[in-house]
């Protein structure tokens, strides 16, 4: 498996896990609801569900970064480039990937620090008292996971910037 390869798994997978969460937090809010509506009848809302809502949210908003990363899925204006030459549109690819490595490597940092507060001060979330540290750990993976797929799209684009050729392209099986 080459690195291209590498990657681009990286970021599937983290991608599908997300998408795997947000079907379990749908599930879980319907039942919730139902449960509310039920209350007459003897059932009621899952306890801590805005609880666990939040917590895996935040883990699938950042494991959708990886993949949104190699497959050049962020919001991009070409208006004022689109008639610039193809090196200057490279250089400027290159100048965005920067700018997006960057400030990925600032998100995961500052997660990393959140992390590690959470954990030394041992909060836990009002009902269902589970570690708050955990939601952020959690996010952190796709963080990291961000970066490391970052700096090799970063270099990918440089690559193109260098030799000319844009064959990097979206990964595989994008859909635009």
């Amino acid at each position: 498996m080459g690195l291209r390869s590498s990657m681009e798994w990286l970021a599937r997978a983290l991608a599908l896990a997300g998408g795997l969460v947000l079907v379990v937090i749908t599930i879980l809010t319907c039942v919730s609801i139902a449960g509310r509506a039920m209350i007459p009848l003897g059932f009621g809302p899952v306890p801590g569900d805005f609880e666990l809502v939040e917590a895996a949210a935040g883990f699938a908003v950042f494991s959708f970064l990886p993949w949104c990363q190699i497959s050049r899925g962020h919001a991009a204006v070409d208006l004022f480039t689109s008639f610039l030459p193809d090196g200057a549109n490279r250089f400027i690819d290159v100048v965005g990937e920067l700018v997006m490595t960057i400030v990925l490597f600032v998100i995961a940092w500052r997660l990393a620090i959140g992390t590690e507060d959470k954990l030394r001060y041992g909060e836990t979330t009002f009902i269902l008292q589970f570690p708050v540290w955990w939601a952020y750990a959690a996010s952190l993976v796709g963080a990291l996971a961000g970066c490391v797929v970052s700096v090799y799209v970063l270099y990918e684009r440089i690559r193109e910037l260098v030799t000319g050729r844009s064959d990097f392209g979206p990964a595989t099986g994008a859909i635009h």
